[in-house]
């Protein structure tokens, strides 16, 4: 088996399940054990991440914050970390040399005073498949999988991750998969 570890998740037009139309899924761990993963592109805009923050008793050093993201439907009142790499945590998920994941709450003490990440997502909940359950998800044209991108990952505006994803490939998403021709 080949590890998706570090890979986009693209939902096809072919995604049955709605939770995850138009969604963009970084794959963060995928191995026999099954697969984990953070869709990057769903903020959620009843929750802000200043407040966050002051729930932690931390008042941030920065005038504007990124979003907080449903990171997935399992688990949504666990926090995650998905940052760049030249950032030190004490404790992590190397995903790919530019990535990192972690829960460690000394991270967010360090956005609330400006030396954190350079990038980062702060994200609720997780995607996570059974053994085995990517790999049916993937023959029933559900996800197209391409190699992640830093750009698309920490700097594309939301509404545009998903298309933008497919496009770094010449793929245009909206619609991939409708077969046109004759034999």
């Amino acid at each position: 088996m080949n590890s998706l570890q570090g890979y986009f998740l693209i939902a096809t037009p072919k995604m049955t399940d709605p939770r995850f139309q138009e969604q963009v899924v970084y794959l963060c761990a995928h191995n026999e054990d099954g697969a984990m993963g953070l869709v990057i592109n769903q903020p959620i805009p009843d929750i802000q991440l200043e407040d966050i923050l002051t729930s932690f008793g931390l008042s941030a050093g920065i005038a504007r914050l990124p979003a907080v993201y449903l990171g997935g439907p399992v688990e949504t009142n666990t926090a995650y970390i998905l940052y760049s790499a030249e950032y030190q945590a004490p404790t992590c998920l190397e995903i790919s040399p530019t990535t990192r994941l972690t829960r460690e709450p000394v991270v967010l003490e360090d956005i609330a005073k400006g030396c954190g990440p350079q990038n980062y997502l702060f994200l609720l909940g997780y995607a996570g498949w059974a053994p085995g359950q990517l790999e049916n998800e993937l023959r029933m044209d559900g996800w197209l999988t391409l190699p992640a991108d830093d750009e698309v990952l920490f700097t594309t505006p939301d509404n545009l991750k998903w298309q933008k994803a497919a496009k770094k490939y010449g793929i245009d998403i909206v619609v991939f998969g409708d077969v046109v021709g004759r034999a």
